[in-house]
This record gives structure tokens, C-alpha cells and sequence, in this order.
């Protein structure tokens, strides 16, 4: 019995296979402090989980729900880009929710790709912008991004490159791992390189309001709906991240094509949970103050811990992590792997969002004041006192 070639060059998830040994290491007694993953620890709002809870009495509430989800859950997104990022919406036709962005972004590579499709993929990137490009049979083709130019891509290095069979460009702005922002005033540049080379974009957005004064969306731009789409999730912005809630927003004619793999794929998104969406988008901007003064903090001690690792960081990015370059000669995974054993303390290597991340570490801020200042003080201590 053998599995689909389609798997032959897929690995399982990353994350999901370290965090089996960092269980494993649990389980045996060792106190691990975890700050690997991005997943939120703190509380999703009260009121959120006030209209769940009140949801649940509705009469349709544990029914089957629109595979467009409820009405005013799509004008309830429409409003919020238009608030916060001046983005004019047809709630009908330009939204589409989704049972999280990772979803989104199965639907969309198989509602666009064919086999043989190219795809522009970021390195560093999220990994499973490669990995669902594979499993369509599309091919990746990796663009890289480094420091020298702010993390943002070369545009005029890509466009001397045979473009001819790429069809989708995977964008994360601000961007996972390291960061960084993209300018209106770049993402215009993006927009005129997507139509001179025939190419669909795809901003994957679902850190705009963390750390970050100026929340930014590639649909901003005039023009930009005819080749572009953007991705956004509930996950980081509002603590909702097992909630499974996000949204693509743009082309009306692609979105409809997205509409058909998902309603082949889920029956709908619970109501409940869709109330609950509507509550936290109309929450203002009160909310994303009060999270970004706790992780403001706790930022403030991963850059602490961070020196005394011997590692460098730019102050001026913004996200849910801190990216950090390696004391020179140091690789990734043998540090992390050293930090493991040597001090209980799990952080992502930087070379599993690609080569170009090899020399640098990623911290998670979902992890509370007191065990990043338990992390600082590990790691000043002597290796023989934590060695696993």
C-alpha cells in the first residue's frame, strides 16, 4: 500500500514533528520553554466569546451553514478594511471566508494551478506556500530576500528571469519570518510587475496589526483587484488562532473560482463562530492597543535575550516574532538543537522558511514576561545547570 506521489517530496509540517520531541521531553519532566510557535496565549476578546456563547441559542445555529458564510459576517469584514485600511469591498462578490487562511491557501493554488504552473515563493517564507505548491503539482521557484534590500524582492532581477510559465507570486507583507513592511508606494511597484508579466498576486496579511502603526493591504492600491488577491486571518489579530477563522478578499472572477474547490471541501463554517467573528471585527482600535502593550514587553526582553545569545535584531520590524541573526558561523538548527538540550529552550531555526534563513533564529512572543525572564536567566547561567 503505497501513498500518492504527490507526497514523495513532502515532508510532514516542521512544527509538527519538533513539537513531538518538545512533548516527549515534557512528558519525561523537563520544563521546556517554548518559543517556537506563533500561536497566541493570550485571551480572544470578552465579547467575542460573549456572542459564541449567545449564538448558540439561535435557531439555525447548529445547522449547515453558506459556503459564502453568513451576510453580514462578509459586510462585517467589508467594513473593517474599509476602517483600517481604506479598502472598498463588494461584500458579495470580492470576500470569501475561510476556516483560516492555511486554507485559503490549498483553495487558492488549486483553483489556479495546473501541473507545470511555476510559482514565485519567498526564501525565507512560510513553508506551505512550497509545500501546497507541490501537492497541486505545481513547481515553486523561490525568490530570495535578504537584508540588503529590506526583505523586500528584487523586482528588477525577477523580471530578467524567464517568467513565462509562472502564474501565482506568493507575498507576506508584513513579513513571516523577519518582519518587514512593505510601502504603498512598493506594493504599486508590485501591481505594475504583476501585469506586465501576466501574474497572479497573492499577500498573505495576517500580521498588520501587531507592532505595527500602520496596518497596510496590497488592494489599496488602484488597479490592483485585476491581478491580485490578499489573504487575511482572525488567528493573530484578535487571539483567534484555534478558532480557525480567516478571509480572501479581491477579483471577483477568482474568488468564485476559490468558491468552487472550497464548497467541495467543508460544509460551511459553524454559526457560532461566525458571530463571534463579526463581534471581534467590530471591536476598536482600543483592542489592538491593549495587545500590543503586552507584546511591546515582552519584545522588549526577547531583544535582551536575543544579545545574550550574541545575536543581532532590527528594532524597526513589526509581527508576532522577533528575527534574529546568529553571531557569525553559528547555523540554525545546531543552535536551536544546542538551546534544546543545553537550556530547555525551544526557538525555530531560521532555515525552515528557506536557505536564506539559514544564519538566523526566530522567538515567538507568545510567551509570557515571566518565562522569557526565566529563558534570559538560563541562558547567563552555566550549560551543566539545564542540560537536558
Amino acid at each position: 500500500m503505497k501513498a500518492a506521489r504527490r507526497l514523495e517530496h513532502i515532508k510532514e509540517y516542521y512544527f509538527s514533528r519538533k513539537l513531538k520531541e518538545v512533548r516527549g521531553l515534557m512528558a519525561q519532566g523537563h520544563d521546556i520553554i517554548n518559543m517556537g510557535i506563533g500561536s497566541p496565549d493570550l485571551p480572544a476578546p470578552a465579547a467575542v466569546v460573549t456572542a459564541l456563547q449567545k449564538a448558540l441559542g439561535d435557531a439555525t445555529a447548529h445547522q449547515y451553514q453558506s459556503y459564502t458564510g453568513l451576510a453580514e459576517f462578509r459586510e462585517a469584514i467589508a467594513q473593517f478594511y474599509e476602517r483600517h485600511y481604506q479598502v472598498n469591498l463588494d461584500a458579495s462578490t470580492e470576500i470569501l471566508p475561510l476556516m483560516g487562511s492555511k486554507e485559503g491557501i490549498m483553495h487558492i493554488s488549486m483553483a489556479l494551478l495546473n501541473p507545470g504552473d511555476e510559482v514565485l515563493i519567498p526564501n525565507p517564507g512560510y513553508p506551505t506556500y512550497s509545500a501546497v505548491t507541490q501537492l497541486v503539482e505545481a513547481v515553486p521557484v523561490t525568490y530570495d530576500l535578504d537584508a540588503a534590500t529590506k526583505w523586500l524582492p528584487d523586482l528588477k532581477q525577477l523580471g530578467q528571469r524567464d517568467l513565462s510559465k509562472v502564474k501565482l507570486m506568493w507575498l507576506n507583507y508584513p513579513h513571516m519570518p523577519t518582519g518587514a513592511q512593505a510601502s504603498s508606494g512598493f506594493y504599486e511597484e508590485l501591481i505594475a510587475f504583476a501585469k506586465a508579466h501576466d501574474i497572479i498576486l497573492i499577500n498573505d496579511n495576517p500580521y498588520s496589526f501587531i507592532l505595527n502603526d500602520h496596518p497596510q493591504s496590497i488592494l489599496s492600491v488602484t488597479g490592483s483587484k485585476a491581478v491580485a488577491l490578499e489573504l487575511n486571518s482572525m488567528s493573530k489579530s484578535f487571539n483567534m488562532a484555534g478558532w480557525r477563522v480567516g478571509m480572501v478578499m479581491g477579483n471577483p472572477t477568482l474568488i468564485n473560482a476559490i468558491l468552487k474547490v472550497k464548497s467541495n471541501m467543508d460544509s460551511g463554517m459553524f454559526y457560532g463562530i461566525q458571530k463571534g467573528a463579526i463581534a471581534a471585527l467590530q471591536l476598536d482600535s482600543d483592542w489592538f492597543t491593549s495587545i500590543n502593550t503586552v507584546y511591546a514587553k515582552r519584545r522588549l526582553l526577547v531583544w535582551q535575550l536575543a544579545e545574550k545569545l550574541g545575536c543581532s535584531v532590527d528594532k524597526n520590524s513589526t509581527g508576532l516574532f522577533v528575527w534574529a541573526k546568529l553571531p557569525e558561523g553559528k547555523m540554525a538548527e545546531l543552535t536551536i538543537d544546542n538551546l534544546l538540550k543545553e537550556k530547555g529552550l525551544f526557538v525555530a531555526p531560521g532555515t525552515i522558511f528557506g536557505s536564506q534563513g539559514e544564519g538566523h533564529i526566530r522567538f515567538s512572543l507568545c510567551v509570557s514576561q515571566e518565562r522569557i525572564q526565566e529563558a534570559i536567566a538560563r541562558v547567563s547561567q552555566d550549560n551543566s545547570e539545564h542540560r537536558l
